[in-house]
């Protein structure tokens, strides 16, 4: 599907620190060229949910009148994000009889059987939000290739890599972008959008780990094979370093993040050891004095902590000794002076910081190519593949344009299929991560 100039994508990160739009479209070397670009401070997220509606609803419409300021065009859909400690996944195996005789696999038989991965039973108030394949078989023999399109078989089985999150906290970030009279056109888990930032198709072969550090959250995805083989949000970013530093140094939470970005160290050993920072004291008290070799004492033991969790889901994983590429780090947490070395030195993986350059063009980069960027910049070229493969239109309209009629009410059925597939990944958006353009017969 060939898109013209005014083909847009809107993405909405709804984070801890951070409410942040984007507008973008894909320039004709098939690259993100941002448009427009908002961010606010957020108030009414912690730890990746929503706890204030009002609040977290003010930083949206912020947001999202300011990017259609700049470009002059009307939001109208966007792909949002979503993570919390509430987000969980499991392994599943499924099946579907094709017939009583060898059958040619067709694309639709893949997209049966993903639908009735929808449909497992999951705990009471927990949705399904995506359901990723992670091999195919045939007749109970598993496929070394992940395309079974074409094949002969009776039946067709797969096992599943599923992410599960709370149904509540979907409605929420649903709830709070159409307040702002914009729909949610996907929710698409967190690290999986920054993996599409920061992460390339050789690093996605060779086995890597994303880990994307937030504020509220730390985010991992573990790829090999070029497939997500395990995700999980663990439920501590940098401003529990903050506040670590508020606590063990007593001061102000706004003077504790500024030592934190300026002048933290995630290595104690690199830390100056005679140098003395300076802090104001509260209302009008005697300044304080902190020692840089104490701040990074108080930065590294947090740090660690958080990098525990991270090892532990990349050994449950199962993939721990497969990840030839190591390790890449994302969010703004990653800016953090010598993290790398100390992940280096606790794991021993090679570990790399991820910038959202692969897909930004040139006229992008300069603007927009930051760790702390990479969900947003993931969530908008998400968006672009389901455009670009004919399963959406454009994010955005002429600002004169009216809205859309929204449908009859005694459409219910598909009211509720709509519903539904909003809290996940399309199926038609699976299916165009796993088969070729040319393999589009139903």
């Amino acid at each position: 599907m060939t898109q013209d100039s005014n083909t847009y994508v809107a993405a909405i990160d709804l984070g801890t620190t951070k409410v942040v739009t984007l507008l973008g479209k894909r320039t004709s070397t098939g690259r993100l060229q941002v448009v427009g670009f908002s961010t606010t401070e957020s108030t009414g997220i912690k730890k990746g949910m929503i706890q204030n509606i009002e609040e977290t609803v003010n930083s949206i419409e912020k947001t999202v009148r300011d990017v259609e300021s700049q470009a002059g065009v009307k939001i109208r859909t966007a792909y949002v994000g979503i993570a919390g400690q509430h987000i969980y996944s499991i392994k599943n195996y499924g099946y579907i009889t094709l017939g009583a005789e060898e059958t040619e696999i067709k694309r639709k038989d893949i997209k049966r059987l993903i639908e009735d991965m929808y449909n497992i039973p999951v705990e009471s108030g927990d949705s399904i939000l995506h359901v990723l394949p992670l091999d195919f078989s045939i007749d109970n023999v598993t496929l070394e290739d992940d395309n079974p399109v074409g094949m002969l078989g009776r039946r067709l089985g797969a096992n599943f890599h599923i992410v599960i999150g709370k149904t509540s906290s979907a409605k929420h970030i649903e709830k709070c972008v159409n307040r702002v009279g914009v729909d949610v056109a996907e929710l698409i888990l967190e690290p999986l959008a920054s993996s599409k930032a920061v992460l390339t198709d050789e690093e996605r072969e060779a086995g890597v780990a994303l880990i994307d550090i937030g504020g509220g959250t730390t985010d991992l995805a573990v790829y090999y094979n070029g497939i997500v083989r395990h995700t999980a949000v663990i439920p501590f970013g940098g401003n529990i370093i903050t506040q670590d530093i508020k606590e063990g140094c007593q001061i102000l939470q706004k003077h504790a993040e500024i030592l934190k970005c300026q002048h933290g160290y995630a290595l104690m050993s690199m830390a100056p050891d005679n140098k003395i920072i300076t802090v104001p004291g509260i209302s009008g008290r005697e300044p304080k004095e902190i020692s840089m070799r104490s701040l990074a004492g108080i930065i590294q033991a947090r740090m660690e902590e958080i990098l525990d969790f991270a090892h532990y889901e990349i050994q449950a994983s199962g993939f721990a000794p497969k990840l030839s590429a190591g390790v890449v780090i994302t969010g703004g947490g990653a800016l953090l002076k010598h993290l790398v070395p100390l992940i280096k030195f606790k794991w021993g993986y090679d570990v790399r910081i991820g910038y959202p350059s692969e897909m930004l063009c040139s006229e992008s980069l300069e603007r927009y190519n930051f760790p702390q960027l990479s969900t947003v910049i993931g969530l908008a070229l998400m968006g672009l593949e389901r455009i670009n493969s004919g399963e959406a239109g454009s994010c955005a309209g002429n600002a004169a344009k009216p809205a859309e009629e929204k449908p009859a009410a005694n459409s219910e059925p598909e009211k509720k299929t709509t519903e539904k597939r909003s809290f996940g990944m399309r199926i038609s958006g699976v299916l165009s991560n796993l088969f070729a353009d040319d393999d589009l017969e139903m």
